[in-house]
């Protein structure tokens, strides 16, 4: 890997952030390499006491925060803002997801700083965007997986299920991340600042957009099949002798492989029930019956050992102590250590690899951490 400067490197963010979504979007801009000033009360950031799991810090604060800089300002108050507006106006990206109407109150608005600042990149996360009856309406990501259908199709037929991380937020956060990199590139062509939107419900809902098809033009929702795939079958969870195995068939070619190296039984793939992945839907319960007969009496490891030599995709149901050993990141070297208030910490590098550039892998501060050194920086008195 060569030791180029990190592509963001010059950029300066300022955000008035909280939670997931905001910064979980400037978190991956540090790890480009840009500036990023984390402006927060003196309470801190609220997800800094979602919990104490990690040697008393929150795991969200730290999946979310390193590589940033803390500075507390109480913005009630004209010194605070007076700061704030000294930051803005050296930044070059803006980021808030604050309450609905809370940066306008501010004067921090997207029109008010766009004229001021004619090259700055303003960008606001919120629930359900600006306009219409949901504009002022509060959001947490159960909700958005509620008001999107994730919920919906997401669980058992008995019993509907939110998703087990926080995909509305990480939705949201990923599309202004993106965003923010295609308003960079566009005024390296332009010399214009931009306005960046991103609601929380459209940014779900885009990842929603398979089973929106599947139901709009086939007249019903796929249904709720716990760990099975709604619309494709064999695929999901059968249990063999000692343990569940995950496997999936995606095309009538594995299907026949599957019938002659997997359960032995060549004749279903000639069978009328199962021509076609359409037909193995229909059929679902009963070709669940028929695998499960062959898997009952099989080790695990045997079913895997039979899936690979058939060339057909399977995995081991892992947990998260599983998942931080995983045999494939030690392969390819993807842990590293960060630092942070508590000491050292285990960190999974970003999942894009490059011969050009190397991730900024820098610590979590803690609350005011740079407060002083940034109004140092800015000109401001700090007795």
């Amino acid at each position: 890997m060569m030791s180029n400067p990190a592509p963001l490197e010059g950029i300066t963010v300022v955000s008035l952030e909280q939670a997931v979504a905001a910064p979980f979007a400037t978190r991956q801009l540090a790890d480009l390499g840009a500036r990023v000033i984390k402006v927060e009360r003196d309470t801190g950031d609220f997800a800094r006491g979602y919990d104490e799991t990690v040697r008393g810090m929150s795991s969200y604060f730290v999946w979310l925060n390193r590589s940033k800089e803390s500075i507390v300002l109480d913005l009630k108050s004209s010194d605070g803002i007076a700061v704030l507006t000294e930051l803005v106006s050296r930044a070059d990206v803006f980021v808030q997801n604050l309450g609905p109407g809370v940066v306008d109150r501010l004067g921090f608005g997207a029109t008010g700083l766009l004229a001021r600042h004619p090259t700055l990149i303003h960008t606001s996360i919120s629930g359900y965007g600006s306009g219409g009856d949901y504009q002022d309406r509060k959001a947490y990501d159960l909700l958005i997986q509620c008001e999107a259908g994730l919920v919906e199709v997401t669980g058992t037929p008995e019993n509907p299920s939110k998703a087990g991380i926080s995909i509305a937020d990480i939705a949201a956060g990923m599309y202004a991340f993106s965003g923010v990199l295609g308003a960079l590139i566009q005024r390296g062509r332009t010399g214009r600042g931009d306005v960046l939107e991103i609601s929380m419900l459209e940014a779900l809902g885009e990842w929603m957009a398979q089973p929106y098809y599947y139901a709009e033009y086939g007249g019903t929702q796929p249904p709720r099949t716990g760990a099975e795939h709604a619309t494709i079958a064999p695929y999901g969870p059968f249990p063999a002798a000692d343990a569940a195995v995950f496997f999936a068939v995606q095309n009538d070619r594995e299907w026949k492989r599957f019938c002659d190296l997997v359960i032995g039984r060549p004749d279903l793939a000639l069978d009328p029930r199962f021509a076609g992945n359409p037909a193995r839907v229909a059929h679902r319960e009963q070709l669940r019956t028929i695998i499960e007969e062959c898997f009952t009496g099989l080790p695990s490891a045997e079913v895997r050992a039979r899936l690979d030599a058939a060339d057909i995709a399977n995995a081991r149901l892992r947990g998260m102590h599983d998942f931080a050993t995983h045999p494939q990141l030690e392969a390819r070297n993807r842990w590293t250590e960060i630092d942070s208030p508590v000491g050292r910490l285990r960190a999974l590098l970003p999942p894009v690899t490059s011969l050009e550039m190397a991730p900024v892998m820098g610590a979590v501060p803690f609350i005011g951490q740079h407060t002083e050194a940034i109004l140092r920086e800015i000109g401001f008195d700090v007795s």
